[in-house]
């Protein structure tokens, strides 16, 4: 860039090792004045001189006196005042003459600014919308003098409050008024026709029939109306109307509005919307869960920075790719694209004063600045193809141009998808074995189905029986009856003759306590002796273990075992006790 540049030592962006940077700093003012974001910022050749100027839409300090600035190198060459705050800036082609000369865009408030040479062109406003009935007879009657301006205030804000029209902006400065200046405002608004208009939130260019860079391009116009207008080129009527669930604040679109396209929107209700040529309703919805700061197309995949410091990749169809965490809050998001070696990546300005620069997930680069980066655009600046313009909080200008032998490597630090992933499988060869079982299978699909269905139903069958036959001869440990919930247990001790038998029981209930429960053992007495037979059961708390213990001494030698039944009129259980142990 022929412009001038500061020293290093002025600069205060020099790197501990300027060999290894891989930026050139080119100027740096922190008294430039300029306080803007990065949709405000646009690289264009206005005069067709190969000459790219830099062209802001400035907020002004404060959000106070916004002007249209544009600079040639590091000096201002023009500024215009506006009538209102810039949303977005861009430069487009308008028509396919030989010229080839850029227009530019600059929306602000409810209409958009074009410019050809810095010179006003046209301005396009948007069309109005419907009027609020009952706030349009409200000031008619104030036109006859009928009603005071203390009544048009109660009578608006309730209006306000129910009505599903919203009102005008006339109507809405009324009520943020003191009582003191309602009247002159009256008296000066009175005679004036009323009228309801939305405003302008986003801007973007869409190619119209080819995909060249020095293509015929359309304005895109996000709307406070929860609307996308796409405007055609020369005539600046409205080609398409589109409409979202909420109100657009970042777009990204591709392709050609004649062929296909697709456009996505970053709306206030922290989702994101995709919708298509012929879609009037979005197609797609991208669920966020936190507010949107950013949104860039690298590719085919879309980049959303959130509110929750972090990076997340999408694609057209919804599904998230990968999700990096940022080190700070993300306070801007653009684009770098360096043609000559085919990179795109994504740029994210961060509190801490730091750019990122991240291709996927991998980070590139890290750019430290002095102040808070709130705004950035990459591009050819002057006449040097890879200029990287930014501006700071504090309202300075910083310009760096990369080195034409830099070149981005991914860096090992960061966190990114392990080296084993990249490792080729060794994946075996298809046996004979295998082919001929995958011909069986596609020959005789219908039968294997058909045999695998009936193993299954048998398989059930035979579950289903077993079941039954537990319950029918009492193997169950819980209760058969729902009027206790009772859980049971039992647990056989010992070699023989003589066991330890252990019944463990558990009110299965959430709140309510058993009580009088009584418990005896059923068995054979030829073969089993038992010295304690019956229990009587204490008060069962929900969830507690109770165990009740017992011993019992076979009487055979003949190894002869039998069923002991532990019953109460609620509960059976039953299980063998062998001679010499087991159950």
């Amino acid at each position: 860039m022929a412009a001038a540049s500061s020293s290093d030592s002025d600069s205060g962006l020099t790197e501990s090792n300027e060999a290894n940077s891989k930026w050139l700093d080119a100027h740096y003012d922190p008294m430039a004045n300029i306080h803007t974001f990065s949709a405000c910022l646009a690289l264009a050749d206005l005069h067709g001189d190969g000459e790219y100027k830099l062209v802001v839409g400035d907020l002004g300090p404060g959000g106070k006196q916004p002007r249209l600035k544009v600079l040639k190198g590091p000096t201002v060459l023009t500024e215009n005042p506006l009538p209102a705050l810039p949303a977005a800036a861009a430069a487009f082609l308008m028509e396919q003459h030989e010229t080839r000369t850029p227009a530019l865009a600059l929306a602000s408030g409810p209409c958009v600014y074009i410019y050809k040479n810095l010179r006003p062109y046209f301005k396009f406003s948007l069309p109005l919308l419907p009027l609020n009935p009952l706030e349009q007879d409200l000031w008619n009657q104030v036109k006859e003098d009928r009603i005071d301006p203390l009544t048009l205030k109660e009578m608006l804000e309730g209006i306000r409050e129910k009505a599903e029209v919203p009102l005008s902006v006339q109507s809405l400065r009324f009520l943020q008024l003191e009582l003191s200046e309602m009247e002159a405002f009256v008296n000066q608004h009175k005679s004036k026709t009323i009228r309801r208009q939305t405003v302008i939130t986003s801007m973007i260019t869409l190619k119209k029939n080819l995909a060249d860079e020095d293509a015929v391009s359309c304005l895109v116009l996000g709307t406070e109306n929860k609307e996308i207008l796409v405007l055609d080129p020369e005539a600046f009527t409205i080609l398409a109307k589109m409409s979202l669930p909420s109100v657009p604040v970042f777009l990204e679109v591709s392709g050609q509005f004649d062929v296909e396209f697709r456009l996505a929107a970053a709306c206030r209700n922290g989702n994101i919307y995709i919708l298509r040529r012929d879609s009037k309703r979005p197609k797609y919805c991208i669920e966020l869960s936190s507010q949107p700061v950013g949104l860039v197309r690298v590719h085919k995949v879309l980049v959303v920075g959130s509110t929750q410091d972090s990076l997340h990749g999408f694609t057209h169809k919804g599904k998230k790719l990968w999700t990096v965490q940022m080190p700070a809050t993300i306070l801007t998001m653009n684009l770098l694209e360096q043609r000559s070696r085919g990179l795109q990546a994504v740029m994210a300005g961060l509190a801490n004063g730091e750019v990122r620069i991240y291709r996927d997930k991998a980070l590139l680069n890290i750019i430290r600045t002095p102040d808070a980066v709130t705004s950035l655009c990459f591009g050819r600046y002057g006449r040097e193809d890879n200029t990287l313009v930014m501006t700071t909080q504090g309202g300075g200008l910083i310009i760096k141009i990369l080195k034409r032998t830099a070149v981005f490597v991914e860096s090992t630090g960061e966190v990114g998808p392990p080296l084993a992933q990249a490792t080729k499988l060794s994946v075996p060869r298809k046996t004979r074995l295998y082919v001929d079982q995958t011909l069986r299978e596609r020959e005789a699909g219908t039968a294997m189905h058909r045999s695998f269905q009936t193993d299954l139903y048998l398989l059930r069958l035979r579950a289903a029986r077993a079941y039954v036959q537990a319950l029918e001869s009492s193997l169950s440990p819980m209760s058969a009856t729902a009027r206790e919930p009772l859980k049971l247990h039992a647990v056989v001790q010992g070699l023989g003759p003589t066991f330890k038998l252990t019944l463990h029981l558990q009110n299965t209930s959430t709140v309510r306590p058993v009580l009088g429960l009584l418990i005896c053992f059923l068995y054979n007495e030829a073969l089993y002796a038992l010295p304690r037979a019956f229990f009587k059961v204490p008060l069962l708390v929900p969830g507690l273990n109770y165990p009740l213990e017992t011993f019992v001494e076979c009487l055979s030698n003949k190894g002869i075992s039998d069923i002991i039944k532990v019953g109460h009129p609620l509960v059976i259980l039953g299980g063998k006790v062998g001679p010499w142990g087991g159950q």
